[in-house]
């Protein structure tokens, strides 16, 4: 396999198609190696239109999913991120070139060691993994200019838009398959946030992240 022409046609042929054009996203996809956050085993995976498989039975987003979520968050170079489910580290590597720093939890201890080496040995020292359940977010480190949860969810908790800065974005996939959507919340002030729905798509669910808690009074 021709690995850098392979990542071309993935960019050319898939995700600049999903209206991923942001000319700094796109060079990022370039630069950094996807290949590299893949388990060997799936390495001929990494720049196909699919979930590669991770230990545990979990996943990687698609490589479109990841790149258009990444363009939506739109981060800035001074912000501070978190992430929900690092995986493989491959979108928290992404981030960490964009954002001052990243800070990325993963619950299953054998993806937060793949995680951690393999951003170690992507240089990316502004990155940190932290073996967390990541339903709570992490309050101490907060608040945080963009959450991203790479996965999908039921419901967003409210421990997760209350660690948002003002203007801060959370960006996320919600819903039950097979309607599922990736949403935008951007909080407007102490008490308002928004939400903008931009395109639907499937994604594995994240550890712990349910369905909706369903009251009954």
């Amino acid at each position: 396999m021709n690995i850098e022409q392979a990542r071309f046609n993935m960019i050319e042929q898939q995700i600049r198609p999903w209206d991923v054009l942001d000319p700094a996203v796109l060079s990022l996809l370039a630069a950094v190696k996807r290949e590299d956050f893949v388990p060997a085993a799936y390495r001929a995976l990494a720049f196909v239109d699919t979930e590669v498989p991770l230990p545990g039975g979990q996943c990687m987003l698609a490589p479109r999913v990841e790149a258009r979520l990444l363009q939506e968050a739109k981060v800035q170079r001074h912000e501070t991120v978190l992430e929900v489910g690092a995986g493989s580290g491959f979108m928290a590597a992404l981030l960490g070139h964009r954002a001052q720093r990243v800070i990325t939890l993963e619950s299953r201890p054998e993806l937060a060691r793949m995680a951690s080496e393999n951003l170690r040995r992507a240089g990316l020292s502004n990155v940190s993994v932290r073996e967390a359940d990541g339903r709570e977010g992490l309050a101490a480190e907060g608040p945080f200019d963009v959450i991203v949860l790479s996965g999908s969810v039921a419901q967003v908790p409210q421990a997760l838009f209350d660690q948002l800065k003002v203007g801060g974005r959370l960006i996320t996939i919600e819903g039950t398959e097979p309607v599922m959507r990736a949403v935008l919340y951007t909080r407007q002030s102490d008490k308002a946030l928004s939400k903008v729905e931009l395109f639907d798509t499937v994604a594995q669910r994240l550890d712990g992240f349910a369905e909706p808690t369903r009251f009954h009074f």
